[in-house]
């Protein structure tokens, strides 16, 4: 389905003039192989909305267990009860890297961690309630998948359970868990995990409750190209309904260490060309979401550096620890301000510090 000149054009005038582009023009867009093209009109649009100002949250993941019953087979992370590697963090842990994380200037952190089958919902909220007894920092936990655990294991539901957590102390969400929202990929990528239905579910309501969440896409596995726009229009979608999503974050997907990607020699993750046109994709497709995140971790710097002149306005987080994509393979190197800012300022643009709400703190 290549595009001839003139159509090209004509989509992206469309555009960068305002008016929304559909499904089918994008996947025309992202079948047309016009890098640099849309690189250049997602920039425009980068730079129409957010001016060259880069943000950034100064934060600290914190992934609490490893141990988890789920099946997902591009996820080298987790480990089985019993296994000698297996860890669940006790509060008194997880609070002491909270309190190296406030010393350090951090306005987040960032709480995730397996689907251990020995701590119930008492762990997570009592982990809220020891964090927010001692610190002002904002938590950002918990993905649906987690949330659809806990509703599941306590019997509360789905709003009771972003209820409760919201009043210990839940601040924001992670998107993560969303993958593909496709049944045919989710069959074959995690078939265990909550359906696609699900996910949005749970993210609607946890925007009408007041708690924002970010949006993923993981890509470059087994998806097609019609899954991504589809995913990209569903998070569209609820965007235009709810107005919850603070960013989109394209995650490309590591593959190294991964079941899946030792056992489908063609799920061998993106290619640098595909994770640029991913991004500038994004920027020209989600018209109602302002922030585009360039993932170092999954892109690796200077990777991410160039995402910047494809759509992206945000580097995320320092993060201080990071254990997924380190697991699955990929050589990570942690990042401090300083270094954030630099990377920032080497191409040009200016850093800007914010919190999770995209506030600015600067």
């Amino acid at each position: 389905m290549l595009l001839v000149e003139e159509e090209l054009s004509g989509i992206l005038e469309k555009r960068l003039s305002g008016g929304r582009i559909s499904k089918e023009e994008a996947y025309r867009l992202l079948l047309s192989g016009s890098l640099f093209s849309l690189g250049e009109a997602a920039d425009r649009l980068r730079e129409k909305s957010c001016g060259d100002r880069v943000s950034y949250v100064v934060n600290r993941n914190i992934n609490f267990t490893n141990i988890c019953t789920g099946s997902c087979s591009f996820c080298a992370y987790r480990v089985r009860k019993g296994d000698p590697s297996g860890y669940l963090m006790s509060h008194e842990r997880i609070l002491r890297l909270v309190e190296e994380a406030v010393a350090v200037g951090a306005t987040e952190v960032c709480i995730q961690g397996g689907l251990n089958p020995d701590i119930g919902i008492d762990y997570y909220t009592g982990m809220l309630e020891t964090i927010t007894s001692s610190f002002d920092i904002h938590i950002h936990a918990f993905s649906p998948m987690e949330v659809f655990y806990m509703a599941e294991k306590s019997g509360l539901g789905i709003a009771e359970t972003l209820r409760l957590l919201k009043e210990k102390g839940l601040g924001s969400m992670p998107g993560t868990a969303a993958e593909i929202l496709d049944r045919e990929v989710r069959e074959e990528i995690c078939p265990r995990k909550i359906t696609a239905e699900e996910w949005v579910d749970i993210v609607k309501t946890a925007h009408h409750l007041g708690i924002p969440t970010t949006a993923t896409m993981l890509y470059g596995h087994v998806e097609r190209p019609e899954h991504r726009i589809n995913h990209l229009d569903i998070i569209r979608r609820i965007q235009d309904e709810t107005g919850g999503f603070t960013e989109f974050v394209p995650l490309s997907f590591v593959h190294y260490n991964t079941p899946l990607g030792k056992a489908n020699p063609e799920a061998h993750g993106a290619s640098g060309l595909e994770d640029l046109m991913v991004h500038a994709i994004s920027r020209l497709f989600l018209d109602n979401i302002p922030n585009i995140q360039a993932s170092w971790v999954k892109l690796g710097w200077k990777l991410a550096q160039t995402a910047l002149f494809f759509g992206a306005n945000d580097l995320g987080g320092t993060l201080m620890d990071e254990s997924i994509s380190r697991a699955a393979g990929q050589k990570v190197s942690m990042m401090d301000e300083a270094q954030m800012r630099r990377l920032i300022e080497d191409v040009g643009r200016k850093p800007a510090r914010r919190d999770t709400l995209y506030r600015f703190l600067e």
